[in-house]
């Protein structure tokens, strides 16, 4: 006898060892309904037409787009105090590398722990000023070191329009997008003004002089 019919009479073996079952009703438990589920898409459609239909959707896309406008015309603030005690410090911009630097070719190009300062290459050609717009104090400041350094500075906002300024000096202003360059440098309180020492960069914060009124000047 073959294995392959020892296999068969083991399956037929089995099958009749098997207890013999039968179907059985065992009655209705309640009333069984169709599944009638609104399809997802057909659903999101419906509700996109609806909106549209009552003018909600064209509000939503204006809120969007006014978002969008502002994030760039006014970027958020960074959470920075108005200096209140004048600081000054250094920062030394050097960096060592933590990996070798190689080229396409696979040759060493600089080897780890290799220290630069890129003050040895380019200088600091003008002054960073770091200020919060929306502070009319900081504003009249930073337009006194502009003249003071005869334009010899770039204005960095960390709060406010830069637009405004813009138009106001008729300069290039930037923004400190994220806090990078805040961070980097360590810079707790505003308005700070940033200038080259050596191979090192001053931070110096200042406390913004109170602004008087014609009428109060005239008294003095």
């Amino acid at each position: 006898m073959s294995e392959r019919t020892i296999q068969l009479l083991a399956l037929c073996l089995a099958l009749a060892m098997v207890p013999e079952t039968r179907a059985e009703s065992l009655g209705v438990i309640g009333p069984v309904y169709r599944i009638a589920e609104e399809d997802f898409l057909a659903m999101v459609e419906r509700r996109l037409r609806e909106r549209e239909a009552s003018g909600e959707l064209a509000r939503l896309r204006g809120l969007a787009i006014e978002r969008g406008r502002m994030a760039v015309l006014q970027p958020a603030p960074l959470p920075l105090q108005v200096a209140q005690t004048a600081r000054s410090y250094h920062y030394d911009p050097s960096y060592v590398l933590d990996r070798n630097l190689l080229d396409a070719s696979g040759k060493l190009l600089f080897p780890a722990g290799t220290r630069a300062n890129p003050l040895d290459i380019v200088s600091l050609s003008r002054r960073l000023l770091f200020l919060d717009a929306r502070d009319p104090r900081q504003v009249a400041l930073a337009s006194n070191l502009i003249g003071k350094y005869a334009g010899a500075v770039k204005p960095v906002l960390t709060g406010g329009s830069y637009l405004d300024l813009m138009r106001r000096w008729r300069m290039p202003v930037y923004y400190d997008q994220h806090g990078l360059l805040v961070r980097r440098l360590a810079i707790r309180h505003v308005p700070a003004l940033v200038s080259q020492e050596d191979k090192m960069l001053r931070i110096d914060e200042i406390v913004p002089p109170a602004i008087t009124s014609p009428r109060e000047e005239a008294r003095r």
